[in-house]
């Protein structure tokens, strides 16, 4: 029957795991939940049945989550999921396999150091999905957590969230009314409390922005080609000829003319989605020239999202960003750095790797590309740099319209810079300083413009100064738990057991 129970607590982890991200309404709290499930569910379990079913558990719940967010489809899709849940086994495994030969309380923190580890290192796997699916991201929405990533990153708040199971788990284990788990709890709530009375200071205590500009985000029409033929033009499957030529034509003179009349309606900065000004290459000086014409007349800041076509070249495709300043001047010209895997790092040309940061009559603008800003170690060159407006073109789909446009938030935060983020087939958004809403339109709710007044301007924040250094302490606190937990046995100590451990007695 126990083994039941933990089964049932087992499945209702996974359950809440796999429609979180279908579900916007449960995300939230429905994540604290599901951690704290599954490790319970696991714990009571013993470990030969015990690991086949959480993996299934977990594969199941991923299969589910990610359905629609990963570009791949039939076999390969479940393919796929495979190593995501070797990866999300890692915390799970180490936690059985170390947590449980250390005494008392420091066990509880072997389960988030590991969590955030595997976050951390399948970030950096080459090829790999960057911080896409990170715990983090499901507490958009509670700003007071989500300012902890102005210190730790993002790593902070996946942290806070799996010690909070972890110390829940270890109280259960134990009877949560006994007098040996309440100075834990006590501790965890404690440190909990301050986190959000902290991060609610920082929000409802920030100046008002000094200065803000009216500026706009062009976006693609939907009816002129459709996201496949934007890629088949762009990959040089389909030749820009005939019928295809009259499209691109019609496309230019869609972007020139929008961008003159948000212009004329007041805006200072214009900024276009990811590749939506498709173009080929030969033709490409002719359309700066153009934009050039179009932005020292209207006096703006014009950002390019171009995307330029090198028919027969062996990576054809430049994914750029061109921002003309109002003397039609080219401030910068950036290659996005970082490639979706598949397609585009397929047919991609990348680029160097350095963001760039421009002193303008504005302030100092800076830009990356889409999959670019799912990079945060990446990213922090705009705060290094002082940036005081960021500018994010992307080119989403239906299934991560939402979740893409929310992990911006967190990098806004981490840097301590509004960001402006100018989408096609998603939603476009602009965020201030503190990770704040300044507005959104949705690119299939057939409204191709947003407008927004945003603040320039930078707030200083630690995490791109330290970086990463807070997941790499966990990293570290891994490697080292297993010397602990030798040390604890050679002692004598009894290892942690279901029955009480106090907390006094652990160093």
């Amino acid at each position: 029957m126990p083994h039941a129970r933990s089964l049932g607590w087992l499945c209702a982890g996974a359950l809440l795991m796999a429609i979180g991200p279908h579900v916007p309404e449960i995300t939230l709290p429905g994540a604290w939940f599901a951690v704290a499930f599954l490790l319970h569910g696991w714990r009571g379990l013993p470990t030969r049945p015990g690991l086949p079913c959480l993996a299934l558990a977990l594969y199941a719940a991923l299969a589910i989550a990610n359905r629609g967010t990963i570009p791949a489809g039939g076999p390969l899709y479940f393919v796929i999921i495979a190593p995501l849940t070797a990866l999300a086994l890692f915390p799970f495994v180490l936690d059985r396999w170390i947590g449980r030969r250390i005494v008392g309380w420091a066990s509880t923190l072997v389960f988030p150091m590991a969590f955030v580890a595997q976050e951390l290192l399948r970030s950096r796997l080459p090829h790999g999905p960057g911080t896409w699916g990170s715990l983090a991201y499901t507490q958009y929405g509670n700003l007071a957590l989500m300012q902890l990533a102005a210190v730790t990153g993002i790593w902070g708040i996946t942290f806070t969230m799996t010690w909070g199971a972890s110390v829940v788990t270890w109280a259960w284990e134990r009877g949560f009314a006994s007098i040996t788990v309440r100075p834990l709890l006590a501790t965890y709530v404690g440190l909990l409390g301050a986190i959000t009375v902290v991060g609610g200071l920082r929000i409802s205590l920030s100046p008002a922005p000094a200065r803000t500009i009216r500026a706009a985000a062009v976006s693609f029409p939907g009816d002129l080609l459709t996201q496949m033929e934007m890629f088949r033009i762009a990959d040089g499957r389909t030749p820009v000829e005939g019928a295809v030529a009259g499209k691109i034509a019609r496309l230019h003179e869609w972007f020139f003319e929008n961008t003159e009349r948000e212009a004329r309606a007041g805006a200072k900065l214009v900024a276009w989605p990811e590749m939506n000004f498709l173009v080929l290459a030969d033709d490409e000086p002719a359309a700066l020239e153009r934009a050039q014409r179009l932005a020292a007349k209207e006096h703006i800041y014009l950002a390019m999202a171009i995307g330029a076509v090198h028919p027969g070249a062996p990576k054809p495709f430049q994914n750029k960003t061109v921002l003309v300043d109002p003397s039609g001047r080219i401030a910068y010209s950036y290659l996005k750095t970082w490639p979706v895997v598949g397609w585009e790092e397929g047919v991609m040309q990348p680029g160097d790797g350095h963001l760039p940061v421009v002193p303008t009559e504005l302030g100092r603008l800076s830009t990356a590309i889409c999959f670019d800003g799912d990079h945060p170690d990446f990213m922090r060159q705009v705060g290094r740099g002082g940036a005081g407006l960021s500018i994010l073109p992307a080119n989403d789909w239906a299934a991560v319209k939402r979740s893409h446009l929310e992990m911006a938030a967190f990098r806004a935060i981490e840097n301590g810079v509004p960001l402006l983020r100018p989408t096609s087939f998603g939603i476009s958004g602009a965020f201030d300083s503190l990770g704040r809403v300044l507005g959104s339109t949705d690119h299939f709710s057939g409204a191709p413009t947003m407008v927004v007044q945003i603040p320039v301007g930078t707030v200083l924040t630690l995490y791109p100064r330290i970086g990463d250094l807070f997941a790499w302490l966990c990293v570290a606190g891994c490697a080292l738990a297993p010397v602990l937990a030798r040390r604890r046995a050679g002692s004598g100590e009894a290892p942690v057991t279901a029955t009480a451990t106090p907390l006094s007695g652990v160093g």
